[in-house]
């Protein structure tokens, strides 16, 4: 066990105490700082614009994760069958997430522009729309545009975990359910849902984490715009780091951060445990 030992205390022990250390600092990113105790976190507890930030972070989890798991198990039970088609568009499905985060944002930036993008042609095209949409001058739009490229980008990992937790279950299981007259959707919801729920609560899982510290996305579609209303946490947490060179108070906020996320994770894995019991 010591290589695995000596790895976790290297690359996660380590940096995490240097980290708290510096949160009870007022350490900049030019250098300097002293010991201040506990007054980054009474800042962050009066910063309205973290609180802000963290309501838009939850918006945006609890709006995009279901719209993943949900298509994703949709397109898990399209395509669950290994026919050559349905493997072709497993495949084509899956391709975006070997995209790096940061080409698809910009690819999904381009194609959304109101003079240029490809999207707004095809939609003025098909009269659909009159004139092209601006997507990027409102909260409410830039906020579903993101949605629309990491939906396009990450949905097709929960498919295959779902795929995968679809074909694990007993096929003579399924059998005999249909012997006995259960319908498509019967079956669905009587067998399959219930004997996939650990991958669904993996996915849930790892879908709200991931949604949780979105960055990437927001820093090169929106900037945080229109006027910092689709500020994420985690953006405010570089904005203070590394535009404003608070680094101690940018380190505060990461461990607040962290402590929420590890609050959500302990409770999703005890849903998890609490499943497998049952």
């Amino acid at each position: 066990m010591a290589p695995a030992l000596l790895f976790v205390a290297v690359f996660v022990l380590i940096p995490l105490g240097q980290l708290v250390a510096t949160s009870l600092s007022d350490r900049s990113l030019l250098g300097g700082g002293k010991f201040i105790g506990f007054a980054n976190y009474w800042r962050i507890w009066n910063d309205s614009s973290f609180w802000r930030a963290l309501e838009f972070t939850a918006k945006y989890t609890l709006v995009l994760t279901p719209i993943l798991i949900g298509l994703g198990f949709a397109l898990a039970l399209l395509t669950v069958d290994n026919t050559p088609l349905k493997r072709l568009t497993r495949t084509i499905v899956f391709l975006p997430v070997v995209i790096g985060l940061s080409s698809s944002s910009l690819l999904w930036f381009w194609l959304l522009d109101e003079q240029v993008g490809l999207l707004n042609k095809l939609l003025v095209d098909l009269h659909l729309i009159g004139e092209p949409i601006v997507w990027f001058a409102t909260a409410d739009l830039a906020f579903w545009a993101v949605v629309i490229s990491i939906t396009w980008k990450v949905v097709g990992f929960g498919m295959v975990l779902f795929i995968a937790g679809i074909q694990s279950i007993n096929p003579d299981i399924l059998e005999a359910a249909l012997m006995d007259g259960a319908s498509y959707w019967g079956r669905v919801r009587l067998i399959i849902l219930p004997l996939t729920r650990r991958v669904l609560l993996l996915t849930t899982l790892v879908s709200a984490i991931g949604s949780m510290l979105a960055f990437d996305q927001f820093y090169i579609m929106t900037s945080g715009g229109p006027r910092g209303q689709t500020f994420t946490a985690v953006y405010w947490i570089y904005q203070n780091s590394f535009i404003s060179f608070k680094l101690g108070y940018g380190a505060a906020l990461s461990i607040v951060l962290t402590f929420i996320i590890l609050v959500f994770s302990t409770m999703q894995i005890a849903l998890t445990a609490r499943s497998a019991e049952t």
